[in-house]
């Protein structure tokens, strides 16, 4: 018999120190809370705290939305998520929240573009709506050396997966953008090849003309001499003026050799009176000669660059791609 007022309890069983081990690392939020982390017996975690575990590898990180009071759990990929995406999800989910931020344990601000790989190395803290929370990141066992070797053979394995089932897409986008570069500036080089080619006609025809005028001098000369020798006076009269016009014709040629530096030569006389006429006219009709240089050289580039990649993209793609570029 019992004492009157008296019920009997059962006894709680002693939590093992595996059951212990395996409870989940949660904190609470800093300032006058009624909750007390010595009191806590059970592995429950209070709804007002935030919590970090893994899962299949990747932090699952579980709060309490301030509006709905609801626990909700936010799966990070730590290299592709920033704190600033995971702090925008936060504000996605609860409409209700208007300020979250970031802070480290001394109270340094970090910034948005900070990978959660980075945050989570390390204990932060979480404000949301003007509440902080005291968060405690989990340490991560270190990898044995023989398991990084398998990580690092297995991401080699993916990439190289990944590289031969786009690599056929990334090139026919490359093929496509640089026929379209291409085509762009053809359409702005031709009013200029145009106009290139009608200045080049009529350079040449009038270099022609200049050089057929020096053939008419010659033999106009040849002829006044020919009279002079025969007609008025004699080959003793005529001999000393010859040998002074053939001097004087050497010096001309020297002369020229010291304005040019060129040999004297019939085809280096005609390019260079052609390029003289060519680029007077090219002032005069206000053709930009370093704009064609550079869209010529733009489509050079582009064409060495479509032909360099279709080498190998022959060998990769289907019949009617390569009949559709042909």
């Amino acid at each position: 018999m019992l004492p009157a007022g008296r019920r009997l309890l059962r006894r709680l069983p002693r939590a093992s120190p595996a059951s212990a081990a395996a409870q989940i690392l949660c904190v609470g939020p800093t300032g006058n809370r009624t909750y007390h982390q010595s009191r806590l017996y059970s592995v429950l975690v209070p709804s007002d705290e935030v919590v970090i575990n893994y899962r299949y590898g990747l932090p699952m990180i579980t709060l309490t939305l301030p509006s709905r009071q609801e626990r909700c759990r936010f799966t990070v990929k730590p290299m592709l998520t920033t704190v600033g995406s995971f702090l925008q999800d936060i504000q996605n989910e609860d409409r209700g929240i208007k300020a979250a931020a970031v802070f480290s344990t001394d109270g340094s601000s970090i910034p948005a573009s900070t990978p959660m790989e980075i945050l989570l190395m390390s204990d932060f803290k979480l404000m949301i709506n003007g509440m902080t929370y005291d968060v405690q990141c989990p340490r991560k066992e270190k990898l044995s050396s023989e398991h990084t070797t398998d990580m690092d053979d297995i991401k080699a394995l993916v990439q190289r997966l990944f590289t031969a089932l786009h690599v056929e897409e990334h090139q026919v986008k490359t093929e496509r953008s640089l026929l379209e570069r291409i085509e762009e500036l053809k359409e702005r080089l031709q009013p200029m090849e145009e106009l290139k080619a009608k200045i080049e006609a009529g350079s040449e025809a009038k270099t022609n003309r200049l050089l057929w005028t020096g053939l008419a001098l010659m033999s106009t000369q040849g002829g006044i001499l020919a009279w002079l020798t025969w007609w008025v006076y004699s080959w003793d009269i005529m001999e000393p003026v010859t040998y002074f016009i053939t001097f004087g014709s050497s010096m001309t040629f020297f002369a020229y050799f010291l304005l040019t530096r060129q040999d004297y030569s019939y085809s280096l006389i005609k390019n260079r009176q052609f390029l003289y006429f060519f680029h007077k006219r090219l002032k005069k009709k206000d053709f930009d000669v370093q704009q064609y240089n550079k869209l010529k050289e733009d489509l050079e580039e582009a064409e060495e660059s479509l032909q360099r990649l279709r080498q190998p993209l022959h060998l990769r793609l289907p019949i009617q791609e390569i009949k559709g570029k042909n």
